[in-house]
């Protein structure tokens, strides 16, 4: 993944319902929701649901497939691990990233 589509992806999450959308996408699997079953879900109009996924699909973080009269929409878990992986490419330098408690505060 390069920067241009990490920025794209990065700024596709950062509305909050855009970001609910995303994580219960990934939460249903590779089964997937139509929009009805998000809306409901999530409790939102379908009209407002419906410019959520259109901007989660153009940053490549959602699929969507015709099924019948059905759409239905997935989490590109490859996008999202790209993503993921772009983040962390140079994580801690190349040197073993052990995460250690913070320092206790002596207040």
């Amino acid at each position: 993944m390069n920067e241009e589509l990490a920025v794209s992806a990065l700024a596709a999450l950062a509305h909050a319902q855009r970001l609910k959308v995303f994580r219960a996408l990934v939460v249903a699997g590779t089964t997937g929701l139509t929009p009805s079953q998000l809306a409901d879900q999530l409790e939102v109009a379908r009209s407002n649901l419906s410019f959520h996924l259109k901007e989660l699909a153009n940053a490549g973080l959602v699929s969507v497939e015709q099924q019948g009269r059905n759409l239905i929409y997935r989490a590109a878990y490859d996008q999202m691990n790209a993503l993921l992986g772009y983040l962390t490419e140079h994580c801690c330098a190349g040197s073993d990233c052990a995460v250690s408690a913070p320092p206790r505060c002596s207040c």
